[in-house]
């Protein structure tokens, strides 16, 4: 095996072993690397003897834990974190204060979930039988813990 096959053998281990830790999570594409590194070690020690297989070892022991400590180390991580904060809450409702038979309006469209103005208090709301779309009446059917479930009704009168 010539050495510029086992060179390119060792480099598309290494890519793999890099695309494991940056981009694809799940440990196939390491495992395929680490055997592309394996392969052409022993392919040099097949080939070239102990001393070169011993140097190419060595180097790739190095260059991957080099290249470990670069990925940890710089500034990559950031680009695939998430740095938005969520600030939404569950409904802080008072369970005396939307009462089933309560009538409101949806603010957004109900996909099945969505906004509504019950009471004059704005609340996260589920449709239970179909999607509504904004600015239609509703009636409250079911309020089970947090969750408030709604339908829509045909009373044009206004909220």
């Amino acid at each position: 095996m010539s050495l510029t096959f086992i060179i390119i053998i060792l480099i598309i281990g290494l890519a793999l072993i890099t695309l494991e830790i940056v981009v694809l999570p799940g440990g196939i594409a390491g495992v395929f690397g680490l055997l592309l590194i394996g392969f052409g070690t022993w392919q040099t020690y097949l080939n070239y003897g102990p001393h070169a297989g011993s140097i190419v070892l060595a180097g790739s022991i190095i260059v991957c834990v080099a290249m470990l400590v670069i990925l940890l180390k710089s500034r990559t991580w950031n680009k695939f974190s998430l740095e938005a904060e969520s600030d939404s809450k569950v409904n802080q409702i008072d369970q005396a204060s939307i009462n089933v038979g309560a009538r409101g309006v949806t603010i957004a469209r109900l996909a099945p979930t969505g906004k509504a103005l019950i009471d004059g208090e704005q609340v996260e709301v589920h449709a239970v039988n179909k999607f509504i779309d904004p600015d239609r009446p509703i009636e409250v059917i079911a309020v089970e813990g947090y969750r408030i479930d709604v339908k829509e009704i045909d009373d044009e009168r206004e909220f």
